[in-house]
């Protein structure tokens, strides 16, 4: 048999929706060529908790994946039980009552993502999400075949939704409306009187509130924002895991909550029982170790709250020293995002700083933000990495 010609024409085996664009960026290429020239790097875009120096209870951890009942095999389409009453007391916290009945165990938020737009979206029906927000969303809604059509999150000493332009983007074929709460990387919390608009639009157009909250334990005030999965008001999805919520991304566990109305809540139910049924995806022992899992946020989430506010404070004192830059108001999550001169490109300005600086920063518009004269970094850099870093590229100004 020949080797099959990757050229053009082979293009049409493939299909449209994974017609991206493989090249890399430009950044990108430059950070693979610094690494690679073994030049040293001051990397302020870290976001894998497990390579940030806090301290985990290895022992716990790995005796919590030793549970014998692991070698029995219960396909449950919505995950153990176990596992579901611990997400459940997890809620209980925020004085939410969420039954396990209404909690399907998935192997990550991407994964609770695909359920939904299958659950709600036929090929080409449109889910709104904020911008700027994470880009992971753009793959996740081409793998599933859903538009995303973007509304815009306003700055103005502090950030809140565009509702205005929320509801010009709407159409007959909008079926979801995605928040994410808090923001990555705004920090921007959904509030109350946000939430109360959504329901108003949700409710009346028959679309759903989609709420990714896998930042939500990561607030910096004293006002412990409210869940949306204690959300009545309209047809909701609340999506959040073990990523982020006890820094154990690579246990792949994660949940999704069905809310809302009663009658609408029960149809979702069963239509998700059929897809989660069809994958069974998570593995048991993850599953028995949820409880476990979830004991140890508390830990782990008073060492990444510390650091960011400490890595805040730090940046805060060199802003200080300087008229030029300055940070947007965070509410939550891990990231910070600087203002600076919009004297070229965030790309041009990144790459510059990775040449000059040895640093590595995220530009604006990774994250869709509407313009040049941003640049995001990480607050839960290990703190040396993080005052030599930040020092470095506000020098550059």
């Amino acid at each position: 048999m020949r080797p099959f010609p990757y050229n053009g024409a082979a293009s049409k085996m493939f299909a449209k929706r994974t017609n991206w664009n493989m090249a890399p960026n430009r950044l990108s290429e430059a950070l693979v060529a610094h690494r690679a020239a073994g030049k040293p790097l001051l990397d302020l875009i870290v976001s894998n908790p497990t390579e940030c120096g806090f301290d985990y209870d290895s022992s716990a951890i790995l005796d919590a994946l030793s549970n014998s009942a692991a070698l029995c095999y219960e396909a449950n389409p919505r995950g153990l039980e176990s596992a579901r009453r611990a997400v459940a007391g997890y809620y209980a916290d925020y004085q939410v009552d969420v039954s396990a009945g209404d909690i399907f165990l998935t192997t990550s938020t991407s994964e609770a993502y695909s359920y939904v737009f299958r659950t709600l979206c036929d090929p080409g029906d449109e889910v709104l999400i904020p911008s700027p927000s994470y880009p992971l969303f753009d793959f996740l809604a081409d793998i599933q075949d859903v538009t995303l059509v973007r509304y815009p999150l306003l700055y103005d000493h502090g950030w809140q939704i565009d509702f205005h332009a929320l509801e010009r983007a709407i159409t007959p074929s909008t079926r979801g409306v995605i928040v994410v709460h808090p923001n990555n990387p705004t920090g921007h919390f959904t509030k109350h009187a946000e939430m109360a608009k959504l329901n108003s639009i949700c409710s009346a157009r028959e679309m759903a509130i989609i709420a990714d909250e896998v930042f939500l334990d990561f607030l910096l005030e004293e006002n412990r924002p409210a869940s949306f999965a204690a959300n009545h008001g309209a047809p909701t999805f609340t999506l959040s895991g073990l990523s982020k919520i006890s820094g154990l991304p690579q246990m792949k566990a994660a949940w999704l909550i069905a809310g809302g109305p009663q009658e609408w809540k029960k149809e979702a139910l069963a239509r998700l029982e059929v897809i989660a049924d069809t994958y069974l995806s998570l593995n048991a022992p993850v599953q028995l170790a949820i409880p476990r899992f979830l004991e140890q946020r508390h830990t782990f989430q008073k060492q990444v709250i510390s650091r960011v506010r400490r890595n805040l404070a730090e940046l805060d004192r060199q802003l200080a020293k300087q008229r030029t830059c300055s940070r947007l108001i965070v509410k939550g999550g891990w990231s910070a995002v600087l203002r600076v001169p919009a004297t070229r490109s965030d790309e041009d300005l990144a790459i510059e700083l990775l040449a000059v600086k040895g640093v590595s920063v995220h530009p604006g518009h990774f994250y869709e933000f509407p313009g040049d004269g941003y640049l995001v970094v990480s607050l839960i850099t290990p703190e040396r990495t993080f005052a030599e870093g930040t020092i470095r590229l506000l020098s550059l100004f």
